[in-house]
Parts: C-alpha cells; structure tokens; sequence
C-alpha cells in the first residue's frame, strides 16, 4: 500500500524481506531492522516487531504537533 500510494520514496524503511525488493524499486532505502522511522513514517518488518513499532509510534505522536484547523467558512466542513 505504501508503494502504491508513493510514499516511500527517498525513505528508508523496513518490512518483510519479501518486499525489500519491491521498495527499492519504488524508490525507498531498505534496512532490516526491527523498526524504522523515517520523517514520521514508521515501518517494522514482522509480528514479532509490534512492540518495538507500537514504542517508536508512541514516541512519534507524542512529538507531533497539531495542525491548525481551517477557518470557519472555508468550506472544509461543510456538509453533504
């Protein structure tokens, strides 16, 4: 899916070894490490890495910074 959407582009990432070849062909540095985050993606490789990726996701929301909602009228929450 990260592929597909082009997000991984000049990234470095992690996944099952299966991918590894399909990320560096869309553009991304691969790595085989439990866990990576690169400019606010987070990527693991297996099941076995979900407490490593849930630490790190953690870690990166509690740096995130609120985006400033739109104005009032902008049309952005309009109903349809």
């Amino acid at each position: 899916m990260l592929v597909e959407a082009d997000v991984v582009r000049n990234k470095t990432v992690t996944s099952w070894p299966s991918l590894h070849t399909d990320l560096k062909n869309a553009g991304a540095k691969w790595v085989d490490r439990e866990v990576v985050e690169d400019d606010g993606l987070v990527t693991s490789r297996k099941p076995d890495d979900l407490p490593a990726f849930n630490k790190k996701l953690i870690e990166v929301f509690s740096q995130a910074r609120p985006r400033e909602a739109p104005p009032v009228g902008s049309g952005s929450h309009k109903r349809a």
